[in-house]
């Protein structure tokens, strides 16, 4: 028998119930899940001003609902204007409600090794959509979203994996950010109705 290890295995005195930790969590489970919501209201829908545009975020691992696994967003893009534009290693699928616009996309060559690494590919690849439509955004893929309506929004439900997060890999990187963003602005359901109303004004 090769016993010759046991000096290294043998060593050590400290102690801890990690396996019992697993046994109490999913015994603890069924009342943690009785606080959280299975409805989701839209008064408790927050929404963000954020660098890829405007949010309202339907599910999200901070709004303490049921879902373990999907975070989603509504994303509105005012008349003519357009979404930041971003790259992350999950892939995402969007819904368009409203409005008619194009993707632009950009496939990235990526090497995980002890770092992790990428570099876009030259081509940028367009792709029209328009309401009823689903786009598929590919893993670490650079992508925007335009609205190609001058007088009408656009708006779009995003879905994305969140088990990327859980194996350490949530990569997410903002390229460039949409013409709205403005830390300062506080979104009400009023000031978004003026962004779906306004056509995006370009500098000069």
């Amino acid at each position: 028998m090769a016993w010759s290890e046991s000096k290294a295995w043998l060593q050590g005195t400290a102690n801890q119930k990690l396996y019992q930790a697993l046994l109490d969590d999913v015994a603890a489970q069924p009342a943690r899940n009785a606080k959280r919501k299975k409805i989701i209201h839209p008064e408790e829908m927050p929404w963000e001003m954020a660098r890829q545009g405007l949010l309202k975020h339907l599910l999200n691992e901070q709004m303490n609902t049921r879902m373990e696994t999907v975070d989603a967003y509504m994303q509105i893009i005012p008349p003519g204007s357009r979404s930041g534009k971003h790259r992350h290693l999950a892939e995402e699928c969007l819904y368009v409600i409203q409005g008619h616009g194009y993707d632009l996309h950009q496939d990235c060559d990526v090497e995980i090794t002890d770092t992790y690494h990428w570099k876009a590919q030259d081509e940028v690849k367009r792709y029209e959509w328009e309401a009823g439509d689903v786009i598929y955004i590919p893993p670490n893929t650079i992508h925007q979203h335009f609205n190609a309506d001058p007088d009408r929004p656009v708006r779009l439900i995003s879905a994305i994996n969140r088990i990327f997060k859980q194996c350490g890999l949530n990569d997410l990187e903002q390229l460039e950010n949409a013409p709205e963003f403005d830390p300062s602005v506080v979104l009400t359901a009023e000031r978004v109705e003026q962004y779906m109303a306004a056509r995006i004004k370009e500098p000069a």
